[in-house]
This record gives C-alpha cells, sequence and structure tokens, in this order.
C-alpha cells in the first residue's frame, strides 16, 4: 500500500499521528498525551475528510 497512518513520538513524548504517502510525510496532527487520542485523531480523519471541502486562498 503506498498510504498509511503512522503513530510516532515527538522529542516532547507526545504522540502525533502522520500521513504517510509513498515514503512521504503528508501532514501530521498536533502532539497527545495518549496514544488513545493519537488514533482518534486518524478515525476522525477517516470519517470526515472524504468530504472535506477545498478551498484555494491564492491569489492569482
Amino acid at each position: 500500500m503506498a498510504h498509511r497512518f503512522e503513530i510516532r513520538k515527538n522529542k516532547a513524548g507526545e504522540f502525533v499521528s502522520y500521513f504517510v504517502y509513498n515514503s512521504e510525510t503528508i501532514f501530521w496532527t498536533e502532539g497527545y498525551s495518549s496514544k488513545a487520542n493519537a488514533k482518534n485523531a486518524i478515525e476522525s480523519i477517516k470519517k470526515n475528510g472524504p468530504d472535506a471541502e477545498v478551498v484555494d486562498t491564492t491569489v492569482e
């Protein structure tokens, strides 16, 4: 699979959820004090992400 979520610990010891595509980190969440909260963030992204609005704020 070319994409996946990873849970890692940051330097502060917090749990962070990362979305990785083709071995490149695309985005990550804030740090959480528990692994369960990091897993909840992943589930929220999976549940709410497909219907997310795309907003282009660039000026051309």
